[in-house]
């Protein structure tokens, strides 16, 4: 099932995305999350009803507009990224292109916006506002300890996410979390697709500014694949329904050019992964 949350008369719906078109979906009249929550015992209700509408004519938000906790990350998670962020200049510390564990750290739920909306380059702290495509997970029963071989279990579906990031703050402070938790630096969407719908070992990632390609990808390139960030992150750390773990993202980012192509005001950037739509934003 691929759905969408939008807004509607002034409410927040869940909608079920067919073709070019919307329904709403009934069976739930609650947010995504108590929807992931209760998954099992409403899933047999669950259908599309009423009209269908063209999706440019809703208002689409953001999947899960407002996450309960902040948003797990995964840096450096394949290779041809790990090496030109190495040879960058903007890394904060690290001596080698590939880490022998996987780098996490957290995002917060005031970043995220929906597919169409503005994001702010916040021009008057940072200069060096970059881009990043990332598969994005969405946990659907929680756990803790969660052994890599059961982690697909853990999983309800996924999405796509933009880590903006402002390249300046994450070298000076040396940690990740100042550059890449500025308002409006987590655009998410369109889609969240069920599990069952996704080969997720095998999607394409791609990502465009102005219209030319930057960042080209297969998932099956992950250093460190969904079941062991899964089993990583869930280690010693109770996962909850509705949590999202954002996987890494593919060489081809502004840092990744010489000289740095950094965003500036009016720049598009549109990203795509294989069977879960394209999230477009405009920088500002």
């Amino acid at each position: 099932m691929k759905l969408v949350c939008y807004r509607d008369g002034g409410q927040e719906r869940l909608g079920v995305v067919e073709g070019d078109s919307v329904r709403r979906l009934s069976g739930h009249d609650g947010d995504l999350v108590s929807l992931i929550e209760n998954y099992d015992a409403l899933r047999s209700g669950l259908k599309a009803d009423g009209e269908a509408t063209p999706l440019d004519n809703v208002e689409l938000l953001a999947p899960i507009p407002r996450p309960r906790r902040n948003i797990f990350c995964v840096g450096k998670n394949y290779s041809e990224h790990a090496r030109e962020f190495a040879g960058s200049g903007y890394e904060a510390g690290a001596t080698t292109d590939v880490d022998e564990f996987p780098a996490v750290f957290t995002k917060p739920a005031s970043t995220v916006i929906a597919s169409g909306q503005d994001v702010d380059l916040h021009a008057d702290i940072t200069d060096s506002v970059d881009y990043e495509v990332e598969l994005t997970l969405i946990i659907g029963k929680g756990g803790k300890n969660i052994p890599a071989e059961k982690a697909h279990e853990h999983i309800w579906g996924y999405t796509i996410i933009n880590d903006v990031t402002a390249r300046d703050r994450q070298k000076q402070h040396k940690q990740w979390f100042l550059g890449k938790s500025l308002d409006s630096f987590c655009p998410m969407g369109p889609f969240a697709v069920t599990a069952d719908e996704v080969t997720s070992e095998d999607l394409d990632l791609q990502t465009w500014v102005n219209g030319e390609t930057r960042q080209k990808a297969n998932t099956r390139d992950l250093i460190f694949d969904i079941p062991s960030l899964v089993a990583t992150i869930s280690a010693g750390l109770t996962l909850v329904p509705g949590d999202l773990i954002a996987t890494g993202t593919p060489a081809g980012v502004g840092i990744g050019f010489n000289p740095p192509k950094f965003l500036k005001s009016g720049d598009v950037v549109e990203m795509e992964i294989t069977g879960l739509g394209r999230l477009k934003n405009t920088f500002r």
